[in-house]
């Protein structure tokens, strides 16, 4: 397999905010990474795989404190949130944060034969795909990966705000997809980062740990947002009026 010559990507999106993803890692589990600037202290919304470092892949994006959001613990979102001295995710799941034992694999022969039935489409179905297309560098072992536990330095809930100084994200709790989803919605942007709660692709919501009735109420409670801009945890953003019809499309089949 070959060497990546870098490992993140970066896109302006705008309204300072940058979107990272990891370019080399199958898209079922690329998660998007979302940097926010601002006055005080500067944004991160989930970290990725944590193959190789993100820490220093954004050294020179900021020089701010930094606080670093997990929008919810599976391992594609959480991968490098050891790395960072601020790290913040709902209550409900920080404490299994700090003692890691959820699933994670770089090889589709990694899930386990009924998580992989589930996820049909994604291209796992033979069992023996690789997840990534390079390595970050020589004598790197797929088989080694695993993700770092590491404490939440602070508990989010719902009404809570992440502070940037200019900037103030109200915390969303979104149980569905996992029992502490959460989104991150500034009001006076109307823009919400959404984590897997919802996001311009297939909805998962029977993995181990999903809800499909909890899915529901928060699918219902997003179709009413007042929002202008979705950065959901993958694929494109995505405006209010793409927003409905997903929540439509999803209630039509679940609610």
């Amino acid at each position: 397999m070959k060497i990546a010559e870098r490992w993140f990507e970066r896109h302006e999106m705008g309204d300072g905010i940058t979107l990272l993803y990891e370019s080399h890692v199958h898209p079922f589990i690329r998660c998007n990474i979302w940097f926010v600037r601002g006055r005080d202290r500067d944004l991160l919304v989930d970290t990725g795989t944590g193959v190789t470092s993100l820490k220093d892949a954004i050294a020179d994006l900021t020089e701010k404190p930094l606080a670093a959001v997990a929008t919810h613990i599976h391992y594609d979102h959480v991968g490098s949130l050891h790395e960072f001295g601020t790290r913040l995710m709902h209550e409900v799941e920080a404490p299994r944060m700090a003692d890691y034992r959820e699933f994670a694999a770089l090889t589709a022969e990694g899930f386990p034969p009924e998580l992989r039935a589930s996820l049909s489409g994604y291209g796992l179905d033979g069992g023996k795909g690789l997840l990534v297309d390079a390595l970050p560098h020589e004598g790197y072992s797929l088989d080694s990966y695993r993700v770092t536990s590491t404490h939440a330095t602070g508990h989010l809930k719902e009404g809570d705000v992440v502070d940037l100084g200019d900037r103030h994200f109200s915390v969303f709790h979104l149980p569905g997809h996992s029992p502490g989803s959460l989104g991150l919605f500034e009001a006076a942007s109307k823009t919400l980062f959404s984590g897997d709660a919802i996001y311009d692709g297939p909805l998962l919501d029977e993995l181990p740990d999903s809800d499909i009735a909890s899915y529901c109420r928060t699918i219902r409670r997003l179709r009413d947002l007042d929002v202008d801009i979705v950065h959901g945890g993958h694929d494109p953003s995505f405006g209010r009026a793409r927003l409905v019809e997903i929540c439509d499309a999803y209630l039509a089949r679940r609610g």
